[in-house]
Protein backbone atom coordinates (compact mmCIF):
# COMPACT_ATOMS: atom_id res chain seq x y z
CA UNK A 1 0.00 0.00 0.00
CA UNK A 2 1.32 3.44 -0.98
CA UNK A 3 0.22 6.71 0.56
CA UNK A 4 -0.45 9.16 -2.27
CA UNK A 5 -1.40 12.80 -2.58
CA UNK A 6 -5.05 13.70 -2.72
CA UNK A 7 -8.48 12.81 -1.44
CA UNK A 8 -11.79 12.06 -3.13
CA UNK A 9 -10.50 12.70 -6.66
CA UNK A 10 -7.51 10.36 -6.32
CA UNK A 11 -9.45 7.25 -7.50
CA UNK A 12 -10.27 6.97 -11.21
CA UNK A 13 -13.48 8.52 -12.44
CA UNK A 14 -14.22 10.79 -9.49
CA UNK A 15 -14.58 14.55 -9.82
CA UNK A 16 -15.19 17.31 -7.29
CA UNK A 17 -16.01 21.00 -7.16
CA UNK A 18 -16.58 23.79 -4.67
CA UNK A 19 -18.69 26.95 -4.73
CA UNK A 20 -19.45 30.08 -2.72
CA UNK A 21 -23.22 29.92 -2.28
CA UNK A 22 -23.56 32.27 0.72
CA UNK A 23 -25.67 29.82 2.72
CA UNK A 24 -24.41 31.13 6.07
CA UNK A 25 -20.81 32.17 5.46
CA UNK A 26 -20.38 35.24 3.28
CA UNK A 27 -16.63 35.15 2.76
CA UNK A 28 -15.77 31.57 1.83
CA UNK A 29 -16.77 28.56 -0.23
CA UNK A 30 -19.54 26.64 1.49
CA UNK A 31 -20.77 24.02 -0.98
CA UNK A 32 -19.07 21.01 -2.54
CA UNK A 33 -19.95 18.22 -4.93
CA UNK A 34 -18.47 14.78 -5.57
CA UNK A 35 -19.41 13.03 -8.82
CA UNK A 36 -18.51 9.69 -10.35
CA UNK A 37 -18.37 9.21 -14.10
CA UNK A 38 -19.87 5.76 -13.57
CA UNK A 39 -22.62 4.56 -11.21
CA UNK A 40 -21.30 3.40 -7.84
CA UNK A 41 -22.03 0.70 -5.33
CA UNK A 42 -22.76 2.68 -2.18
CA UNK A 43 -22.48 1.96 1.54
CA UNK A 44 -23.12 4.23 4.49
CA UNK A 45 -23.10 4.47 8.25
CA UNK A 46 -25.07 7.09 10.13
CA UNK A 47 -25.60 8.74 13.50
CA UNK A 48 -27.03 6.74 16.39
CA UNK A 49 -28.70 9.89 17.73
CA UNK A 50 -32.49 9.45 17.79
CA UNK A 51 -32.72 12.98 16.42
CA UNK A 52 -31.58 12.48 12.83
CA UNK A 53 -31.11 15.31 10.36
CA UNK A 54 -33.03 15.25 7.08
CA UNK A 55 -29.91 14.45 4.99
CA UNK A 56 -29.24 11.39 7.16
CA UNK A 57 -32.72 10.07 6.42
CA UNK A 58 -32.34 10.85 2.71
CA UNK A 59 -28.93 9.22 2.36
CA UNK A 60 -29.99 6.12 4.25
CA UNK A 61 -32.85 5.75 1.78
CA UNK A 62 -30.45 6.13 -1.19
CA UNK A 63 -27.93 3.64 0.22
CA UNK A 64 -30.52 1.03 1.17
CA UNK A 65 -33.08 1.34 -1.62
CA UNK A 66 -31.47 2.78 -4.76
CA UNK A 67 -29.76 0.60 -7.34
CA UNK A 68 -26.70 2.84 -7.26
CA UNK A 69 -25.37 6.27 -6.28
CA UNK A 70 -23.38 8.68 -8.39
CA UNK A 71 -23.14 12.11 -6.74
CA UNK A 72 -23.07 13.89 -3.38
CA UNK A 73 -24.02 17.53 -2.74
CA UNK A 74 -22.69 18.98 0.52
CA UNK A 75 -23.33 22.32 2.21
CA UNK A 76 -21.70 23.91 5.26
CA UNK A 77 -23.24 26.42 7.66
CA UNK A 78 -26.74 24.99 8.14
CA UNK A 79 -27.28 21.38 9.25
CA UNK A 80 -30.86 20.90 7.98
CA UNK A 81 -31.60 19.13 11.28
CA UNK A 82 -34.86 19.41 13.23
CA UNK A 83 -36.48 20.90 10.13
CA UNK A 84 -39.39 18.48 9.68
CA UNK A 85 -41.03 17.56 6.40
CA UNK A 86 -39.91 20.83 4.86
CA UNK A 87 -36.27 20.00 5.49
CA UNK A 88 -36.63 16.51 4.04
CA UNK A 89 -38.31 17.98 1.00
CA UNK A 90 -35.32 20.25 0.53
CA UNK A 91 -33.09 17.16 0.33
CA UNK A 92 -35.19 15.88 -2.56
CA UNK A 93 -35.20 19.32 -4.18
CA UNK A 94 -31.42 19.51 -3.96
CA UNK A 95 -31.02 16.00 -5.36
CA UNK A 96 -33.38 16.75 -8.26
CA UNK A 97 -31.54 19.97 -9.11
CA UNK A 98 -28.20 18.15 -9.20
CA UNK A 99 -29.66 15.20 -11.11
CA UNK A 100 -31.06 17.47 -13.80
CA UNK A 101 -27.69 19.20 -14.30
CA UNK A 102 -25.78 15.90 -14.28
CA UNK A 103 -28.34 13.93 -16.35
CA UNK A 104 -28.60 11.16 -13.75
CA UNK A 105 -31.55 9.87 -11.66
CA UNK A 106 -32.27 11.96 -8.56
CA UNK A 107 -32.38 8.69 -6.57
CA UNK A 108 -28.62 8.43 -7.18
CA UNK A 109 -27.81 11.77 -5.52
CA UNK A 110 -26.89 11.88 -1.83
CA UNK A 111 -26.92 15.11 0.14
CA UNK A 112 -25.11 16.15 3.30
CA UNK A 113 -25.30 19.22 5.51
CA UNK A 114 -23.33 20.50 8.48
CA UNK A 115 -23.70 23.56 10.68
CA UNK A 116 -26.37 25.14 12.87
CA UNK A 117 -29.33 22.96 13.92
CA UNK A 118 -32.92 24.15 13.50
CA UNK A 119 -32.57 26.52 10.55
CA UNK A 120 -34.15 25.86 7.15
CA UNK A 121 -31.87 25.86 4.13
CA UNK A 122 -32.08 28.90 1.83
CA UNK A 123 -33.03 26.86 -1.22
CA UNK A 124 -32.52 29.64 -3.72
CA UNK A 125 -28.84 29.72 -2.71
CA UNK A 126 -28.58 25.92 -2.62
CA UNK A 127 -29.98 25.61 -6.15
CA UNK A 128 -27.74 28.40 -7.37
CA UNK A 129 -24.80 26.62 -5.73
CA UNK A 130 -25.62 23.40 -7.57
CA UNK A 131 -25.65 25.36 -10.83
CA UNK A 132 -22.14 26.62 -10.05
CA UNK A 133 -20.81 23.24 -8.93
CA UNK A 134 -21.67 21.07 -11.94
CA UNK A 135 -19.71 22.97 -14.60
CA UNK A 136 -16.76 23.30 -12.21
CA UNK A 137 -16.36 19.54 -11.65
CA UNK A 138 -12.78 18.37 -12.12
CA UNK A 139 -10.78 15.22 -11.47
CA UNK A 140 -7.68 17.13 -10.33
CA UNK A 141 -6.14 16.75 -6.87
CA UNK A 142 -6.67 20.50 -6.44
CA UNK A 143 -10.41 20.14 -7.02
CA UNK A 144 -10.64 17.48 -4.34
CA UNK A 145 -8.69 19.66 -1.92
CA UNK A 146 -10.95 22.64 -2.60
CA UNK A 147 -14.01 20.48 -1.91
CA UNK A 148 -12.49 19.41 1.42
CA UNK A 149 -12.03 23.07 2.33
CA UNK A 150 -15.59 23.99 1.35
CA UNK A 151 -17.24 21.56 3.81
CA UNK A 152 -15.44 22.94 6.88
CA UNK A 153 -17.33 24.68 9.70
CA UNK A 154 -15.27 25.25 12.84
CA UNK A 155 -12.55 22.99 11.40
CA UNK A 156 -9.19 24.74 11.19
CA UNK A 157 -7.92 22.65 8.29
CA UNK A 158 -9.21 20.46 5.45
CA UNK A 159 -8.95 16.71 6.04
CA UNK A 160 -8.14 14.29 3.21
CA UNK A 161 -6.04 11.20 2.56
CA UNK A 162 -5.54 8.67 -0.24
CA UNK A 163 -3.74 5.36 -0.80
CA UNK A 164 -3.17 3.04 -3.75
CA UNK A 165 -2.45 -0.70 -3.86
CA UNK A 166 -2.56 -3.60 -6.29
CA UNK A 167 -5.16 -6.29 -6.84
CA UNK A 168 -4.05 -9.00 -9.27
CA UNK A 169 -1.65 -6.58 -10.94
CA UNK A 170 -4.23 -3.79 -11.23
CA UNK A 171 -3.67 -0.54 -9.33
CA UNK A 172 -6.67 0.53 -7.28
CA UNK A 173 -7.13 3.60 -5.11
CA UNK A 174 -9.06 4.64 -2.01
CA UNK A 175 -9.34 8.34 -1.20
CA UNK A 176 -11.43 10.30 1.24
CA UNK A 177 -12.21 13.61 2.87
CA UNK A 178 -14.08 14.52 6.01
CA UNK A 179 -15.01 17.37 8.28
CA UNK A 180 -15.49 17.42 12.01
CA UNK A 181 -14.35 19.52 14.93
CA UNK A 182 -17.09 19.79 17.56
CA UNK A 183 -20.17 17.84 18.72
CA UNK A 184 -18.05 14.72 18.28
CA UNK A 185 -18.49 11.55 20.28
CA UNK A 186 -18.31 7.77 19.66
CA UNK A 187 -21.13 5.93 17.89
CA UNK A 188 -20.60 7.81 14.65
CA UNK A 189 -18.94 10.95 15.77
CA UNK A 190 -20.08 14.42 14.72
CA UNK A 191 -18.72 14.40 11.29
CA UNK A 192 -19.22 14.02 7.60
CA UNK A 193 -16.95 11.56 5.81
CA UNK A 194 -16.80 10.69 2.12
CA UNK A 195 -14.61 7.85 0.90
CA UNK A 196 -14.31 7.05 -2.81
CA UNK A 197 -12.70 4.05 -4.46
CA UNK A 198 -12.31 2.78 -8.02
CA UNK A 199 -12.18 -0.86 -6.87
CA UNK A 200 -14.77 -3.29 -8.20
CA UNK A 201 -16.47 -4.97 -5.25
CA UNK A 202 -19.93 -6.30 -4.43
CA UNK A 203 -22.27 -4.03 -2.51
CA UNK A 204 -22.63 -6.64 0.22
CA UNK A 205 -18.90 -6.76 0.91
CA UNK A 206 -18.52 -2.98 0.52
CA UNK A 207 -21.19 -2.46 3.18
CA UNK A 208 -19.73 -5.06 5.51
CA UNK A 209 -16.22 -3.61 5.19
CA UNK A 210 -17.42 -0.12 6.11
CA UNK A 211 -19.68 -1.12 8.99
CA UNK A 212 -16.95 -3.24 10.55
CA UNK A 213 -14.26 -0.62 10.13
CA UNK A 214 -16.12 2.32 11.69
CA UNK A 215 -16.03 0.45 14.99
CA UNK A 216 -12.23 0.81 15.20
CA UNK A 217 -11.94 4.24 13.56
CA UNK A 218 -14.67 6.90 13.69
CA UNK A 219 -16.44 5.27 16.63
CA UNK A 220 -13.24 5.55 18.69
CA UNK A 221 -13.16 9.35 18.42
CA UNK A 222 -14.51 11.84 20.94
CA UNK A 223 -14.01 15.57 21.21
CA UNK A 224 -16.76 16.70 23.56
CA UNK A 225 -19.16 13.85 24.34
CA UNK A 226 -21.97 15.10 22.08
CA UNK A 227 -23.23 12.71 19.38
CA UNK A 228 -24.39 14.73 16.39
CA UNK A 229 -27.66 14.68 14.47
CA UNK A 230 -25.84 14.66 11.11
CA UNK A 231 -23.09 12.03 11.34
CA UNK A 232 -22.64 10.37 7.98
CA UNK A 233 -19.94 8.32 6.30
CA UNK A 234 -20.55 7.42 2.67
CA UNK A 235 -18.40 4.95 0.72
CA UNK A 236 -18.72 4.85 -3.08
CA UNK A 237 -17.09 2.24 -5.36
CA UNK A 238 -17.31 2.80 -9.14
CA UNK A 239 -15.23 -0.20 -10.31
CA UNK A 240 -13.27 1.90 -12.81
CA UNK A 241 -9.89 0.45 -11.77
CA UNK A 242 -10.85 -2.59 -13.83
CA UNK A 243 -10.01 -5.32 -11.33
CA UNK A 244 -12.01 -8.53 -11.22
CA UNK A 245 -14.94 -7.85 -8.89
CA UNK A 246 -14.33 -8.82 -5.27
CA UNK A 247 -17.19 -11.13 -4.32
CA UNK A 248 -15.66 -13.20 -1.51
CA UNK A 249 -13.54 -12.58 1.56
CA UNK A 250 -10.32 -13.52 -0.17
CA UNK A 251 -6.87 -11.93 -0.14
CA UNK A 252 -8.08 -9.09 -2.38
CA UNK A 253 -10.86 -8.28 0.06
CA UNK A 254 -8.31 -8.25 2.86
CA UNK A 255 -6.15 -5.77 0.91
CA UNK A 256 -9.14 -3.53 0.33
CA UNK A 257 -10.09 -3.61 4.01
CA UNK A 258 -6.54 -2.68 5.02
CA UNK A 259 -6.57 0.31 2.67
CA UNK A 260 -10.03 1.38 3.82
CA UNK A 261 -8.95 1.10 7.44
CA UNK A 262 -5.90 3.27 6.86
CA UNK A 263 -7.97 5.99 5.19
CA UNK A 264 -10.69 5.90 7.85
CA UNK A 265 -8.23 5.86 10.75
CA UNK A 266 -6.22 8.78 9.38
CA UNK A 267 -9.39 10.82 8.82
CA UNK A 268 -10.62 9.94 12.33
CA UNK A 269 -7.33 11.07 13.87
CA UNK A 270 -7.45 14.31 11.89
CA UNK A 271 -10.89 15.01 13.33
CA UNK A 272 -9.73 14.31 16.88
CA UNK A 273 -6.62 16.45 16.54
CA UNK A 274 -8.66 19.32 15.11
CA UNK A 275 -11.24 19.36 17.89
CA UNK A 276 -12.64 22.80 18.57
CA UNK A 277 -10.00 24.87 20.32
CA UNK A 278 -7.67 21.90 20.61
CA UNK A 279 -3.89 22.17 20.79
CA UNK A 280 -3.11 18.44 20.87
CA UNK A 281 -4.32 15.07 19.62
CA UNK A 282 -4.84 12.87 22.68
CA UNK A 283 -4.52 9.14 22.02
CA UNK A 284 -5.39 6.51 24.62
CA UNK A 285 -4.19 2.92 24.20
CA UNK A 286 -5.39 0.20 26.53
CA UNK A 287 -3.31 -2.98 26.24
CA UNK A 288 -3.23 -6.28 28.10
CA UNK A 289 -7.02 -6.42 28.22
CA UNK A 290 -9.08 -9.55 28.70
CA UNK A 291 -11.30 -8.70 25.72
CA UNK A 292 -11.62 -6.11 22.95
CA UNK A 293 -14.86 -4.85 24.51
CA UNK A 294 -13.11 -4.22 27.83
CA UNK A 295 -10.27 -2.32 26.13
CA UNK A 296 -12.72 -0.22 24.10
CA UNK A 297 -14.74 0.73 27.19
CA UNK A 298 -11.66 1.73 29.17
CA UNK A 299 -9.99 3.72 26.39
CA UNK A 300 -13.19 5.61 25.56
CA UNK A 301 -13.76 6.46 29.21
CA UNK A 302 -10.31 8.05 29.50
CA UNK A 303 -10.43 9.92 26.20
CA UNK A 304 -13.81 11.46 27.10
CA UNK A 305 -12.85 12.53 30.64
CA UNK A 306 -13.05 16.33 30.84
CA UNK A 307 -10.63 16.43 33.75
CA UNK A 308 -8.08 14.30 31.90
CA UNK A 309 -8.49 16.41 28.73
CA UNK A 310 -7.92 19.57 30.79
CA UNK A 311 -4.76 18.04 32.29
CA UNK A 312 -3.45 17.28 28.81
CA UNK A 313 -4.02 20.93 27.87
CA UNK A 314 -2.04 21.97 30.95
CA UNK A 315 0.76 19.46 30.15
CA UNK A 316 0.14 18.02 33.60
CA UNK A 317 0.88 14.33 34.24
CA UNK A 318 -2.18 14.02 36.48
CA UNK A 319 -2.38 10.24 36.25
CA UNK A 320 -4.98 9.99 38.99
CA UNK A 321 -7.58 11.37 36.60
CA UNK A 322 -6.84 8.58 34.13
CA UNK A 323 -7.20 5.85 36.74
CA UNK A 324 -10.37 7.52 37.97
CA UNK A 325 -11.87 7.55 34.47
CA UNK A 326 -10.98 3.89 34.03
CA UNK A 327 -12.59 3.13 37.38
CA UNK A 328 -16.00 4.57 36.52
CA UNK A 329 -16.05 3.11 32.99
CA UNK A 330 -18.02 0.05 34.06
CA UNK A 331 -15.26 -2.34 32.97
CA UNK A 332 -13.83 -4.65 35.60
CA UNK A 333 -10.05 -4.58 36.18
CA UNK A 334 -7.58 -4.54 39.06
CA UNK A 335 -6.27 -0.97 39.55
CA UNK A 336 -3.35 -2.35 41.56
CA UNK A 337 -1.98 -4.07 38.46
CA UNK A 338 -2.12 -1.11 36.07
CA UNK A 339 1.03 0.29 34.46
CA UNK A 340 0.69 3.71 32.83
CA UNK A 341 2.95 5.47 30.35
CA UNK A 342 2.93 8.81 28.55
CA UNK A 343 4.48 8.96 25.09
CA UNK A 344 5.04 11.57 22.39
CA UNK A 345 7.70 12.66 19.91
CA UNK A 346 9.65 13.89 22.95
CA UNK A 347 9.96 10.40 24.44
CA UNK A 348 8.22 7.79 26.58
CA UNK A 349 7.89 7.81 30.35
CA UNK A 350 6.38 5.38 32.84
CA UNK A 351 4.18 7.17 35.35
CA UNK A 352 2.73 4.39 37.49
CA UNK A 353 3.55 0.72 38.05
CA UNK A 354 1.02 -1.65 39.57
CA UNK A 355 -1.26 1.25 40.38
CA UNK A 356 1.38 3.27 42.28
CA UNK A 357 3.40 6.27 41.09
CA UNK A 358 7.03 5.62 40.17
CA UNK A 359 9.81 8.12 40.78
CA UNK A 360 9.45 9.99 37.49
CA UNK A 361 10.61 13.46 36.49
CA UNK A 362 7.76 16.00 36.36
CA UNK A 363 9.93 18.11 34.07
CA UNK A 364 10.34 15.24 31.61
CA UNK A 365 6.62 14.45 31.82
CA UNK A 366 5.74 18.05 31.01
CA UNK A 367 8.10 17.97 28.05
CA UNK A 368 6.43 14.82 26.69
CA UNK A 369 2.95 16.25 27.26
CA UNK A 370 3.82 19.50 25.46
CA UNK A 371 3.84 17.89 22.01
CA UNK A 372 0.95 18.21 19.56
CA UNK A 373 0.27 14.47 19.77
CA UNK A 374 0.23 12.81 23.18
CA UNK A 375 -0.42 9.13 23.93
CA UNK A 376 -1.41 7.54 27.23
CA UNK A 377 -0.77 3.78 27.37
CA UNK A 378 -2.47 1.75 30.10
CA UNK A 379 -1.45 -1.89 30.52
CA UNK A 380 -4.01 -3.69 32.69
CA UNK A 381 -2.24 -7.08 32.52
CA UNK A 382 -5.28 -9.28 32.04
CA UNK A 383 -4.83 -10.66 28.53
CA UNK A 384 -3.76 -9.82 24.98
CA UNK A 385 -6.61 -7.60 23.69
CA UNK A 386 -6.17 -3.90 23.03
CA UNK A 387 -7.98 -0.82 21.74
CA UNK A 388 -7.11 2.78 20.84
CA UNK A 389 -9.31 5.85 21.21
CA UNK A 390 -8.64 9.39 20.00
CA UNK A 391 -9.63 12.74 21.38
CA UNK A 392 -8.06 16.10 22.14
CA UNK A 393 -7.27 18.42 24.98
CA UNK A 394 -9.95 20.68 26.48
CA UNK A 395 -9.10 24.37 26.17
CA UNK A 396 -10.54 27.80 26.92
CA UNK A 397 -11.21 28.23 23.20
CA UNK A 398 -13.64 25.30 23.13
CA UNK A 399 -16.00 27.25 25.36
CA UNK A 400 -15.49 30.46 23.37
CA UNK A 401 -16.24 28.77 20.05
CA UNK A 402 -19.40 27.05 21.29
CA UNK A 403 -20.68 29.98 23.31
CA UNK A 404 -21.28 32.01 20.15
CA UNK A 405 -21.56 29.28 17.50
CA UNK A 406 -24.89 30.56 16.13
CA UNK A 407 -23.78 34.18 15.79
Amino acid sequence: MEIIKGGVTAPKGFKAANAMAGIKYKDRNDMAMIYSEQPCKAAGTFTTNVVKAAPVKWDRMIVEESDYAQAIVINAGIANACTGEEGYGYCMETAKAAAEKLSIPYESVCVASTGVIGMQLPMDRIINGVSMLVPALSDTIEAGHAAAEAIMTTDTMPKEVAVSFEIDGVTVTVGGMCKGSGMIHPNMCTMLGFVMTDVSISKELLTQALKEDVQDTYNMVSVDGDTSTNDTVLLFANGMAGNKEITSKDENYKKFKEALHYVNEELAKMIAGDGEGATALFEVKVIGAESKEQAVTLSKSVVTSSLTKAAIYGHDANWGRILCAMGYSGAEFDPEKVDLFFESAAGKLQIIENGVAVDYSEEEATKILSEDKVTAIADIKMGTASATAWGCDLTYDYVKINADYRS
